[in-house]
């Protein structure tokens, strides 16, 4: 695989939404590129042409994919002190950053080389990197795979990885016990995708009669069906500090929509939107459809103000990736030039702001409790996307 994707990842993200109702759009106000322009920095590549920045901590350490001199994909973690580092390989094959923790451990997966994927020992793996161990193999549960999905600050692993049966199972890694079956919820698949600081976790596992549902997983009561709303399916995409929930379910039409499930409440309606995290203070965030399903705008979901659309930056469409416990967004957004999206950092306070990173487009992934902001730009000249860390 290789990471010069440029951004055609967007419009197949926007494409993916045709099952979601649209919502009625609203204008964000556009912030001033040139008070922002210092703010950035480029974080350079591993030789190659291509870095991305996908996860970021609170010490301001980020975590991607850069290309090598050779052309090969590896897992870097960047530092202020160190700058790129590359993170190496399993078995001499790519490998693509997915998570870093508070620890400066990065999580990720290594992916087999397209010319022998039936090796065993050349198989999609998971792995975890460390400062003193380097990378280490996750294993499996049997199968030749593994995907891991997340990681706490503990160094607690979750993910899907396959049975000597072929089966699917969610998993549980950790460093004093391995790897670990969660099991399912009768049925033959079950995947995790999110783990908070607790150990909670969360994802989707099927029935016995073969429908899919979210649940939630704790160390003490094992995988709780968190059950749907109407319908045959739900999943768990990201769980909070507070145990809290969030994921998609079908409505009656057999459109998808947003739920925050807590064990008070049960499962919740947010409506239209699909989900793409919450924080400690239970606030949401997606993307949803907007005028008749013609574009898609980042949403924000509260308690207290309910579904809330926070606008483009000029153009049509919008995507919200991350949220940080201050209610801080990151995102990207179409600018009224067409074909240009921008990052940009969202507060209640301020509403959308352009990141100002220089270049024909760019785009946000993943923000910190410090405001501190990662993706990848792409120059004006057009060359390869580069990996980018904006601070406050």
């Amino acid at each position: 695989m290789n990471v010069r994707r440029g951004w055609g990842l967007i419009a197949v993200v926007i494409t993916a939404l045709a099952g979601v109702a649209p919502l009625q759009p609203a204008t964000a106000s556009v912030g001033s590129v040139s008070a922002q322009a210092t703010k950035w920095r480029d974080l350079g590549t591993l030789g190659g042409d291509a870095s991305f920045g996908v996860a970021i901590n609170a010490l301001g350490q980020v975590a991607g994919t850069a290309e090598t001199a050779d052309g090969s994909s590896h897992a870097f973690r960047w530092t202020a002190s160190g700058g790129m580092q590359d993170l190496g390989t399993l078995r001499g094959v790519e490998t693509f950053a997915r998570a870093i923790n508070v620890l400066g451990q990065v999580m990720g997966v290594s992916h087999p080389t397209p010319d022998d994927e039936s090796d065993p020992d050349n198989a999609t793996r998971g792995f975890r990197w460390t400062a003193s161990g380097g990378m280490q193999d996750l294993g499996t549960l049997g199968g030749c795979c593994t995907f891991p999905r997340g990681i706490n600050d503990r160094g607690q692993i979750v993910g899907y990885s396959l049975l000597r049966n072929g089966d699917t199972h969610a998993f549980r890694w950790t460093a004093t016990g391995g790897i670990q079956d969660l099991g399912s919820l009768g049925g033959y698949i079950s995947a995790a995708t999110g783990i908070n600081a607790l150990g909670q976790i969360t994802g989707d596992a099927d029935t016995a009669d073969l429908s899919s549902h979210a649940f939630r997983w704790t160390p003490s009561g094992g995988m709780r069906d968190l059950g749907t709303l109407s319908g045959r399916y739900s999943s768990g995409d990201a769980i909070n500090a507070l145990g809290q929930v969030v994921g998609r379910h079908l409505n009656a039409e057999g459109s998808f929509q947003a739920f925050r499930w807590t064990a008070s409440g049960g499962m919740q309606d947010l409506g239209a939107f699909y989900p793409t995290g919450i924080n400690a203070l239970a606030q949401v965030i997606g993307y949803g459809n907007v005028g008749n399903g013609k574009s898609s705008h980042g949403f924000r979901w509260t308690s207290a103000t309910g579904l809330q659309d926070l606008g483009t930056l000029g153009g049509k469409s919008s995507l919200a990736m991350g949220i940080n416990d201050l209610g801080q967004i990151a995102g990207t957004a179409e600018t009224s030039v067409a074909l240009e999206w921008h990052a940009f950092r969202w507060t209640p306070s301020t509403g959308m702001r352009d990141l100002g990173v220089p270049g024909a487009s760019s785009g946000a992934s993943a923000i910190n409790i410090r405001g501190q902001i990662t993706g990848s730009f792409i120059p004006a000249d057009g060359r390869s996307n580069h990996a980018f860390l904006w601070t406050p």
